[in-house]
């Protein structure tokens, strides 16, 4: 029995759901528009302000697909509402980061920086105080291209588990290795 794809999506004011004869549902409201397209063993049925899966049958591909599709609609609706927020600190001497529009300048203590075109979908904020890391803040309505991009910039310089220098997300806590311990006699 799927429990996720069981429960009820209620729809917020001001977000507007449809869904059209091929199985696609098109999400509307304040930060956009998003459609996802469903598989056709899955039913979509809105009553009211209350959208609900269901399924065909009770094989596991189809129980599979009803949790996964309820999960993708409710992402969907959080995300036209209300967006999606992901905060990145850069930690390392001389790591910097600064966003001209779309284009995000990366200098992660390689001989050279690095650019990075994002999504016009990705609004991006680059934050630089005196005396703590820099930080970047993405926004975007969008729940898997956010993680797609986040994971793109992580990617560049990834966190390593000796000194803790890299790319990681704000709260996010490390595990450190001790590293080597000199013999002594």
């Amino acid at each position: 029995m799927s429990r996720i794809g069981n429960k009820a999506i209620t729809i917020p004011q001001g977000v507007e759901v449809k869904v059209n004869d091929n199985n696609i549902v098109s999400v509307k409201g304040k930060l956009g528009e998003l459609k996802q397209d469903i598989d056709p063993n899955i039913t979509v049925s809105i009553e009211g302000n209350i959208l609900s899966l269901n399924r065909k049958s009770d094989s596991k591909d189809h129980k599979a697909k009803h949790g996964l599709y309820r999960s993708l609609l409710n992402n969907m609706v959080i995300g036209v509402s209300e967006g999606f927020t992901s905060v990145q600190e850069l930690v390392g001497v001389g790591y910097k980061a600064e966003n001209k529009g779309q284009l995000l300048e990366l200098s992660l203590g390689y001989s050279h920086h690095i650019y990075l075109e994002l999504p016009i979908e990705v609004k991006v904020e680059t934050v630089t105080e005196r005396g703590k890391n820099p930080l970047i803040k993405l926004t975007c309505n969008d729940k898997q291209l956010l993680g797609q991009v986040t994971a793109k910039i992580r990617s560049l310089r990834k966190p390593e588990p000796y000194k803790g220098k890299g790319i990681k997300f704000q709260g996010e806590e490390l595990r450190k290795k001790a590293g080597k311990s000199a013999e002594k006699k």
